[in-house]
């Protein structure tokens, strides 16, 4: 009897922080995946702060639903109650650059902003955005915030 091996989906898996720069490679992603007919994966990533002393931090605070949050609330923003089809949404504990590369393996494409939260106004390109384009195993898409889309209407 041979084995009936199934190919995992295409998959187009893009950065989410909140910032325009993300909301952004949202919007390219969406219409890439739809153009490859892939899944689209919105990937967010939260990690303690390193300043903070534990004593500065309330008990009832949780960044993972805070991101969750910023993540939901991104996607609905930029999609409203019109997301593509069986798009999947994660959020993922560590550094945001690590857990892109790793939810991107095997994918069609990893579409991140130029820079999200926390980067340093004038630069072209932000850490993260940096660390993916040279380690991902699959093709990078860097987003300029003020790159509209070829063909589409906003």
């Amino acid at each position: 009897m041979s084995e009936v091996r199934l190919d995992p989906p295409k998959r187009v898996v893009v950065g989410v922080d909140g910032s325009e720069q993300s909301k952004q490679a949202l919007r390219w992603a969406a219409r890439f995946a739809a153009s490859v007919d892939a899944r689209l994966d919105a990937v967010a990533a939260w990690q303690y702060p390193t300043g903070f002393g534990w004593g500065a931090v309330p008990l009832e605070w949780s960044p993972g639903q805070d991101m969750e949050k910023v993540l939901t609330e991104t996607v609905d923003e930029v999609f409203g109650s019109d997301r593509p089809a069986g798009m999947r949404l994660a959020v993922r504990e560590g550094y945001a650059a690590r857990v892109l590369l790793d939810e991107s393996e095997g994918a069609l494409m990893l579409v991140v902003g130029s820079r999200g939260r926390g980067g340093f106004t004038g630069l072209l390109l932000g850490s993260v955005s940096a660390s993916v384009a040279e380690h991902a195993k699959c093709p990078v898409l860097v987003v300029h915030g003020d790159q509209t889309i070829p063909g589409a209407s906003e």
